[in-house]
């Protein structure tokens, strides 16, 4: 078991529709990180932007992006997570993918799909949580709209980090900030959101706003709006172990069953 945990976490614009470009990109920034660390999280759709054209972008879990995640966590020696789109059995996901650096890939269906642009239309909704056991902390893989909906990350499981990778737009965006505070303190977990910057294929306007919040919600680390930015977070067992044994609030939770 690892006591710390340290996270990358990449802020940046995205080529629309761009698999290829968007993986040079990434190199890049990738590479740019000198100080070792344990998992580099990258946004939502961060090889095409948040787009309802997935016939003309997907992927298989065989495909260039895929590979390219594997060969960038090898070298790296770190876990490596965002979603891109995926094509399976006729169907389109919006497929949050986290690769270990052995090459090991565990993957999560966004459940919540963004009714008001119509992905429900598009992408098929997961209907499973999943958690990511990795170097002893265990995971909770989110995607975006899932954020909205505190039944769906409540934290019955004893995970240790909510990860929330997006393409959430300025418009809305005090509702992504306050939405991530509150659940790193329901949950009494550390919680971290990485969005993109720039302006998509549809007009869509995003500043970043990527955070990382400790159990209690305090901010551990914040982002510099509207620019390409690294971040790196340590995250401590210490930290939750203290305030879960002081506190003990998730002892005192409902419990239910989602249908």
């Amino acid at each position: 078991m690892q006591e710390q945990l340290k996270v990358a976490l990449i802020q940046s614009d995205l080529i629309w529709e761009n698999p290829k470009l968007n993986r040079i990109c990434f190199t890049e920034k990738i590479h740019a990180i000198k100080d070792p660390v344990d998992l580099i999280v990258l946004p939502e759709m961060f090889t095409t932007g948040f787009t309802m054209n997935a016939k003309a972008v997907a992927e298989s879990m065989l495909g260039e992006t895929v590979l390219w995640m594997q060969d960038m966590a090898s070298k790296k020696n770190a876990a490596i997570t965002g979603s891109i789109v995926i094509s399976e059995e006729g169907k389109f996901y919006n497929r949050l993918l986290f690769v270990e650096p052995s090459g090991k890939i565990t993957y999560y269906n966004k459940r919540h799909t963004f009714t008001l642009v119509g992905e429900d239309t598009i992408y098929k909704a997961g209907d499973q949580k999943v958690l990511v056991d990795y170097k002893g902390w265990k995971i909770c893989p989110l995607i975006c709209y899932d954020l909205r909906f505190p039944v769906w990350s409540r934290n019955a499981e004893n995970y240790h980090l909510l990860l929330y990778v997006a393409n959430w737009p300025i418009p809305r965006i005090s509702a992504w900030s306050t939405l991530l505070k509150a659940r790193a303190i329901e949950n009494m977990s550390y919680c971290i959101g990485v969005n993109r910057i720039g302006i998509d294929g549809v007009n869509a306007h995003y500043n970043g706003s990527s955070v990382a919040y400790d159990v209690l919600g305090n901010t551990m680390s914040t982002m510099p709006l509207n620019k390409a930015y690294t971040s790196i977070v340590t995250l401590e067992k210490k930290h939750i172990v203290r305030y879960r044994n002081t506190f003990k609030f998730l002892d005192d939770q409902d419990r239910f069953t989602i249908n």
